[in-house]
C-alpha cells in the first residue's frame, strides 16, 4: 500500500513538474526604450522563456544590422528581461528596429536618437505621474496614453511619434505595489506599449514602488548618480536641456549624498554653456494645494537649490512632481523656476475638499483632473525658450478631451517690463492707517506680454531692510474651482493697520506672464496721521 502511494505521488509530481516546465514562448512585455544618447540607445523587453537577446535595426524597415545583449531573471521563473544596447548610431536620426528571442519576433518599431546641444534642435517632452491602477477607473492610464498623449501628438504635431516626442518623464507611482510582479505588466507596460516602444521613458520611484527590485530590473537609467545608490538619482541631457531624476522617498530623502550630488551637478551645469534649462523630477511635493499631508521638507531643499541655481546662472528651471493626484502650476517669486504637479495619469483624483489643502502664493492654477503635461523646448541658439501646457482629460464629473487648460512660456533671456510709474497714495479711512497704493499701467516692449503679477513693499526704512508690508499678487489664482484674483488689475494695493504718526517708504514692481520682473519703481513716501 505504501509503495502504491509513493508511486502515485511520483506520477503526480512528474505530471505537475512536467506541466510547470512547459512554458509557452511569448513576449510578455513588448519592447521599450531606455537611456538614449546621440549615438546609443537601450532596448528592453520581457519574454516568458528564452535567453537569446537580439535587436535588428536600421535606417529603413528593411533593418540590416544586428546587435546582441543579455537576459536576466525577473521573478525567479522562466521569464527573462532582455537588454540590448545599440551603439555607433547617428545623432538626431530615426531608426527602425525589432527584437528577437528564439522564434519570437516583435513588430517593427521606430525610435529617434537625441541631438547634440550644438545642433540647436527643438523637441517635445511629456511629463505625467501617478498612473497606479484604480479599480473604479481601471482603464484610465490606457486612456490617458492612447486617447490622450498619442492622439494629442498626432493631431497637434503630425508625423511619426518619435519625430515629435523626445522622452516621457514619470515622477513616480507607476504601479500600486511595486513588489507585485503582475502589476508591472498589466497596469504599467501593457497600457502604454505603443508609447514606450518608440519614446524613451525616464521614471523616478514613488512611494508605491516600495523600492522594489522589479523597478530596478525593469529600468536601465543613466549611471551617473552616486555609485552606492545606482539609479536612485541621475541626470540625462537632451539637446539644450538637462533632466534630473531624484529619489524623495523615505530612506533616501535624508541622505546627504543625494543633495551633495545634486549641488555638484548644478555647479557643473552652471559652467556648461550647452545647457539652457534644467528640469528636475521627484515624487513628493514641497507644497501641495490639494493635499498638504503629502508635502516633504526634502523637496523644499531641492527647490531652494534650483532657485538659487537659476538666479545665479540665468538658466530657468522646473521641478516636476506627483504624489498629489491633480494638476498644479506655480512659480517662485524671486526666480525663474516653475513648480508643476503632473498627476494624475490614472490614480484616483484628490478632489477639492477631500483632504486638507491650502492656498499657496506660488500656485496660480490647481485642478482636480486627470491629464498630462507637454513641454515644447525651443533649442534656438539666439533666444531659447520652453512652453509648458497642461492637457486635461477632466474628471468623472466634467470629462475633457485633451483640452489645454493652462500654459506658460519661459525664455532664458530676460525680457523685462518697464518699471511702474505714476505712483500715488490714496487715504481711505482712519488717518492714513488704511490706504491704497496706486501705480501706473503695465508696459513692455515685447509683443503679447501682459501684467501677470505685482510685488508691493512698505517699510519704515528707505533701504527696505525691515518690511512693514510685503505682498505678491498674481493675475490669476485658481483655488477650489474659483479664480480668487478675478477683476484685480494689479495696479493698486489696499493696506490696513499701519502705525499712526509714522513715515513709510514704498515701492512696486511688475512681472509679465513669462516670469520676467521689472526693476523696482522709484521709492515714494507718506506719513500716517496721529
Amino acid at each position: 500500500m505504501k509503495i502504491r502511494h509513493n508511486l502515485l505521488f511520483l506520477i503526480y509530481f512528474t505530471v505537475i513538474l512536467g506541466t510547470a516546465q512547459v512554458v509557452k514562448p511569448e513576449i510578455i512585455i513588448k519592447p521599450y526604450i531606455q537611456d538614449a544618447t546621440p549615438n546609443s540607445i537601450i532596448v528592453k523587453w520581457e519574454t516568458s522563456t528564452g535567453e537569446e537577446s537580439i535587436v535588428e535595426y536600421g535606417l529603413t524597415p528593411k533593418l540590416g544590422k544586428k546587435a546582441k545583449g543579455t537576459a536576466y531573471d525577473i521573478n525567479f521563473s522562466e521569464s527573462r528581461i532582455h537588454e540590448v544596447k545599440l551603439t555607433s548610431l547617428k545623432r538626431f536620426t530615426p531608426y527602425y528596429y525589432r527584437v528577437i528571442t528564439g522564434k519570437l519576433k516583435s513588430d517593427i518599431y521606430q525610435f529617434k536618437t537625441p541631438p547634440f546641444a550644438s545642433d540647436n534642435k527643438s523637441f517635445n517632452i511629456v511629463a505625467m505621474s501617478d498612473m497606479q491602477y484604480d479599480s473604479s477607473e481601471p482603464e484610465k492610464f490606457s486612456e490617458v496614453v492612447n486617447q490622450g498623449v498619442l492622439e494629442y501628438i498626432k493631431k497637434e504635431y503630425k508625423g511619426d511619434l518619435p519625430n515629435n516626442l523626445a522622452m516621457v518623464m514619470i515622477p513616480g507611482d507607476l504601479v500600486v505595489t511595486g513588489s507585485k510582479y503582475y502589476q508591472w505588466k498589466e497596469h504599467f507596460f501593457n497600457p502604454a506599449e505603443k508609447l514606450f516602444a518608440e519614446v524613451p521613458l525616464y521614471p523616478v520611484p514613488g512611494n508605491h514602488e516600495k523600492n522594489s527590485i522589479f523597478y530596478f530590473k525593469y529600468f536601465s537609467l543613466p549611471e551617473n548618480g552616486s555609485a552606492a545608490y545606482a539609479e536612485h538619482w541621475w541626470y540625462k541631457d537632451y539637446g539644450n536641456t538637462r533632466i534630473l531624476g531624484l529619489d524623495s522617498n523615505s530612506g533616501y530623502r535624508d541622505l546627504s549624498e543625494q543633495l551633495n550630488w545634486l549641488q555638484k551637478v548644478l555647479d557643473e551645469t552652471a559652467k556648461n554653456d550647452d545647457i539652457d534649462f534644467v528640469f528636475a523630477q521627484m515624487h513628493h511635493p514641497h507644497k501641495s494645494e490639494l493635499w498638504i499631508p503629502g508635502e516633504e521638507d526634502f523637496s523644499g531643499k531641492v527647490v531652494a537649490k534650483l532657485e538659487k541655481f537659476s538666479t545665479k546662472t540665468g538658466k530657468p528651471s522646473v521641478h516636476f512632481f506627483g504624489h498629489t493626484h491633480g494638476y498644479s502650476r506655480g512659480q517662485s517669486k524671486e526666480h525663474k523656476h516653475l513648480w508643476v504637479n503632473v498627476a494624475s495619469a490614472g490614480g484616483a483624483i484628490d478632489n477639492w475638499g477631500e483632504f486638507e489643502g491650502r492656498d499657496y502664493d506660488e500656485f496660480t492654477v490647481t485642478q482636480d483632473e486627470y491629464g498630462f503635461v507637454m513641454v515644447e523646448v525651443d533649442g534656438s541658439k539666439d533666444d531659447p525658450k520652453f512652453t509648458l501646457k497642461r492637457i486635461s482629460r477632466g474628471n468623472t464629473v466634467y470629462p475633457r478631451n485633451n483640452e489645454q487648460t493652462d500654459s506658460i512660456t519661459v525664455w532664458k533671456k530676460d525680457r523685462r517690463p518697464e518699471s511702474p510709474k505714476s505712483l500715488k497714495v490714496i487715504a481711505i479711512t482712519d488717518g492714513f492707517k488704511n490706504i491704497i497704493l496706486k501705480a501706473g499701467d503695465f508696459k513692455s516692449s515685447f509683443d503679447n506680454a501682459f501684467h501677470a503679477a505685482s510685488h508691493w513693499q512698505v517699510s519704515e526704512k528707505y533701504n527696505f531692510e525691515k518690511l512693514s508690508y510685503d505682498s505678491w499678487k498674481q493675475f490669476e489664482n485658481w483655488y477650489y474651482k474659483e479664480n480668487r484674483q478675478k477683476d484685480d488689475d494689479l495696479t493698486d494695493e489696499k493696506i490696513k493697520r499701519l502705525n499712526p504718526n509714522t513715515t513709510y517708504y514704498w515701492r512696486v514692481r511688475y512681472r509679465d506672464q513669462n516670469l520676467n520682473w521689472s526693476n523696482w519703481s522709484n521709492v515714494e513716501k507718506f506719513k500716517t496721521l496721529k
